[in-house]
């Protein structure tokens, strides 16, 4: 059995840092990572590694810092072409970019493109995982997990189902949303590291028979996730209220058909009604912050630390293209500035766990992926913290490797990705 040793700093985490990062956090200023058969078998004293396995092959990264690969919770990657389009809030956004765009993935060969491109600029910046919208079209969810199983990439994805308020082109019906969706979980649920997760985009794109055929599919296949939006914008909640008039909330018209659960991923979740909080964290479900999306679409402040207070499951996404960088160091920027704005600094260290761990958990996948631990696949991101004449002249006068991380978090993008590793191999 072949091994590989990476030595520099490692970052890990023991317990969720959200409630006191110093009891959970572990740094290695000299650590080591032991990697065989695409899993880490250990993580410690670099020294005392290299001692214990002295034919592992060594990669010495000096001081830069060794994380668990980035989890990116939620994004589109059908958007990929047109992020960061000027002008729009969501439901004229969706209108003027995002369906003309999304009406493009019927063709294989232009999806193929698309995903191979998606997937790379996810590697450059060290996303290791991704969590994805499709379209409607299958084609879309087979060039996805295919270009993912040629880099050994863990993803998750889902044909986007939409019957209504959507362009003709967009629109399946209720009963091909769950036939597509069904052939396409026992085509690729399982498959490698691919993932499913039933998408039905969000609740006014959806008629009752779609969400209701989706909740029966649900529970048919319980092991999969489902993914969708939930309370993003203020005109998007009254809309919701006029095409449910009888739904408690917004919550409610995603339980009311089977579509409320514990492997249930809702992102943004920004305006939740106190009733909503409650159901979301009774359930277990995950609620997924995307902070660079919520500020460039305008749609408000997502309360971080007032739903970790109420233990709810939180990943960290970039919704690209409505999120406005590839980056999930800028993504982490963007959710400490979002912070700031609601009375709360937070610490580096929360920061990286919800890039990692935290997105993790929110796919039910924590232990395997966004962690660096024994056990883990080695997805792994090793971090330059002097990446740009900027970061290094403030780094130097770091006391402490969270003064020295938290500029490459602040002012950091592609360039302070030093080395990225998917399954044991490098892909950086």
């Amino acid at each position: 059995m072949s091994m590989q040793l990476l030595l520099g700093q490692t970052l890990g985490f023991t317990g969720n840092p959200l409630d006191d990062w110093q009891d959970v956090t572990h740094h290695d200023s000299a650590g080591g990572v032991l990697i065989a058969d695409g899993q880490i078998k250990a993580v410690g004293d670099g020294a005392t590694l290299r001692a214990a396995h002295p034919r592992a092959a060594v990669t010495d990264y000096g001081d830069a810092l060794i994380t668990a690969g980035f989890v990116d919770a939620h994004m589109h990657y059908p958007q990929t072409g047109m992020i960061a389009s000027w002008g729009k809030q969501l439901i004229d956004w969706l209108n003027t970019y995002t369906f003309p765009e999304e009406s493009r993935f019927g063709d294989r060969a232009y999806a193929d493109d698309v995903a191979g491109r998606t997937l790379d600029l996810a590697l450059a910046h060290g996303t290791t995982t991704l969590t994805s919208f499709c379209t409607i079209h299958p084609e879309s969810v087979d060039a996805f997990f295919a270009a993912a199983a040629l880099r050994n990439m863990a993803v998750v994805a889902g044909k986007t189902c939409m019957d209504r308020n959507a362009p003709d082109a967009l629109r399946d019906t209720a009963q091909s949303a769950y036939d597509d969706s069904k052939s396409l979980l026992e085509r690729w649920h399982g498959a490698g590291r691919a993932h499913y997760a039933i998408t039905p985009r969000f609740s006014p794109t959806s008629t009752p028979d779609q969400l209701s055929a989706l909740g029966a599919l649900w529970s048919e296949h319980p092991d999969c996730l489902m993914q969708t939006h939930l309370s993003e914008q203020l005109p998007e909640i009254d809309w919701v209220r006029g095409l449910f008039p009888d739904a408690r909330d917004y919550l409610d018209t995603y339980e009311a058909f089977g579509l409320l659960g514990a492997r249930g991923l809702y992102g943004h979740a920004i305006h939740l009604e106190p009733c909503e909080i409650a159901r979301l964290s009774e359930i277990g479900a995950a609620v997924v912050h995307c902070p660079t999306s919520n500020t460039f679409i305008g749609s408000g402040l997502f309360d971080l630390m007032g739903l970790a207070a109420r233990q709810m499951r939180i990943g960290l996404a970039t919704d690209t293209g409505g999120g406005s960088s590839f980056s999930m160091l800028r993504t982490m920027a963007a959710a400490y500035e979002i912070a700031q704005l609601r009375g709360t600094a937070l610490h580096p260290a929360q920061l990286i766990w919800l890039a990692t761990e935290g997105s993790a958990n929110a796919l039910h996948m924590g232990g395997q992926i966004g962690h660096l631990g024994a056990g883990a696949a080695a997805d792994i991101c090793v971090l330059d913290l002097a990446s740009t004449p900027a970061i290094a002249q403030r780094s130097a006068r770091a006391n402490s490797i969270w003064d020295a991380l938290f500029p490459t978090i602040m002012m950091g993008d592609d360039r302070a990705i030093k080395a990225v590793w998917v399954a044991g191999q490098p892909a950086i």
